[in-house]
């Protein structure tokens, strides 16, 4: 598999996790920390439309998902800071599953 074209992973389990758990991305003045909103947002994948695999997503309310999709603007956070915020909540989640032993290493 070329380095410029990669397959996209899917699980289930690692979407399903999401479910319940506290919000990874944690926006200031914009995270509901509330887990029944709770799903898993993936980092852009490049094109409209498209996603990445589902190791590269992030436990996020639906208050955080909207502000990363763009559904809603903030005053304070430009797209940079927004992007920022959502890939350190990404690798709060991949620690999680680390921890958790859903996704282990060899």
């Amino acid at each position: 598999m070329s380095l410029l074209k990669q397959q996209r992973h899917e699980s289930r389990k690692l979407r399903d996790s999401a479910r319940g758990q506290p919000c990874l991305v944690r926006i200031p003045g914009v995270c509901s920390h509330d887990p029944s909103t709770t799903v898993l947002a993936h980092i852009n994948g490049g094109g409209m439309g498209t996603k990445t695999s589902d190791l590269f997503g992030a436990f996020c309310c639906s208050n955080c998902h909207d502000l990363i999709d763009g559904r809603v603007k903030h005053r304070v956070f430009d797209r940079e800071e927004i992007e920022l915020m959502h890939r350190q909540g990404v690798q709060r989640t991949q620690q999680h599953w680390l921890d958790v032993g859903m996704v282990t290493l060899k």
